[in-house]
């Protein structure tokens, strides 16, 4: 279990694409276990299976598409996981799924590499410490399954959330069609020896 500390944080959404889960929870041992908590005692976080993530990642990332451009190929990863913030009354506030995938622009983290795809947090819960501990609890996932690196292509707009949790931006801000700008970022778990996304 992760804790937050009572700092708020410009939080946005991040991934060129959405994203998804890959493992469903009635076989996982660990799906339902909250895993992290947030400043407000209500809020959990747990790992959860992919449509969880479905419903927020459809009205935050993509508002007005089709409900069959929500899920991805990365669902189907056996080593991904989904994580879903909730409320005390148990609706899903924020989101988002993390699995193994080589980081383009770091190479010699072949095999070490995650990716972060489908991060959404609630319009009315943005600034509340959700996302950060959301995050935390995907950290803490790919450092326990021996992960070195963490990357993800954020929207612009969130730029500052993950510089604030530790990523850096590498390369250029583009244009995601039908979605808007983008930038690569990545943060290294092993060499800073730093693991929490808690200020």
């Amino acid at each position: 279990m992760c804790r937050a500390s009572g700092l708020v944080d410009e939080e946005g959404v991040t991934g060129s694409d959405g994203t998804v889960d890959a493992m469903p929870a009635r076989d996982d041992p660990g799906a339902g276990t909250p895993v992290a908590r947030a400043p407000d005692a209500a809020l959990t976080v747990e790992r959860v299976p992919a449509a969880a993530t479905y419903p927020l990642r459809a009205r935050v990332l993509r508002p007005g598409a089709p409900p069959e451009h929500v899920p991805f190929a990365a669902d189907d990863h056996p080593d991904a996981a989904a994580f879903a913030a909730r409320d005390g009354d148990g609706r899903v506030v924020g989101v988002a799924i993390v699995y193994p995938e080589a980081c383009p622009w770091r190479p010699h983290h072949l095999s070490r590499a995650w990716r972060l795809r489908g991060m959404a947090t609630d319009e009315d819960r943005r600034n509340t410490g959700v996302g950060r501990v959301v995050l935390q609890a995907v950290v803490d996932h790919v450092v326990a399954s021996g992960g070195a690196l963490i990357w993800c292509n954020a929207r612009v707009t969130a730029r500052r959330f993950y510089e604030r949790a530790g990523f850096t931006a590498h390369g250029d801000v583009w244009d995601e069609p039908m979605i808007g700008p983008h930038i690569a970022m990545c943060r290294d778990l092993v060499s800073t020896g730093v693991q929490s996304t808690s200020h």
